[in-house]
């Protein structure tokens, strides 16, 4: 039985973190209508986003780039996607994301740094594309 106070927290935080509008399109490609996704998506949501991301000591900027970092170093590209996008939205510009993950590569390996630069670039361009769609009402030039 989740703690539904935790859930709540959760849910927020998540929101914050990737933005009304990319959250609602996360949950309705991956977790609506999919009863098993719909588990894990709560179980996140209440254990990592309502207990670790709100979690005294660090802020939500710092918790974004660490993550991002824990990503490239073990190489979970799919994951990456969408901590690049806490990232960004918590402040840090394309340019310093590219430069931390060329200085991982000194660390965790050039192919992880490559898979991650790949990641970023195409992160990018997609939020991007979603601004000027958003800007534009939604009406892509």
């Amino acid at each position: 039985m989740p703690d539904e106070d935790l859930l709540a927290k959760g849910r927020e935080i998540r929101r914050q973190l990737l933005g009304p509008q990319a959250t609602d399109a996360l949950d309705v490609d991956l977790y609506t209508d999919d009863p098993i996704m719909e588990k894990f998506g709560d179980l996140t949501q209440e254990i990592i986003f309502g207990t670790l991301w709100s979690r005294p000591g660090l802020d939500l900027k710092l918790r974004s780039l660490v993550t991002m970092v824990s990503d490239v170093a073990t190489g979970e590209t799919e994951a990456l996607g969408i901590h690049l996008r806490f990232a960004r939205r918590y402040g840090y510009t394309e340019d310093e994301i590219v430069e931390i993950i060329l200085h991982l590569m000194g660390y965790v390996g050039v192919p992880k740094a490559r898979r991650a630069l790949i990641v970023a670039r195409d992160t990018f361009a997609a939020m991007r594309d979603e601004s000027q769609s958003e800007s534009s009402g939604g009406i892509k030039s």
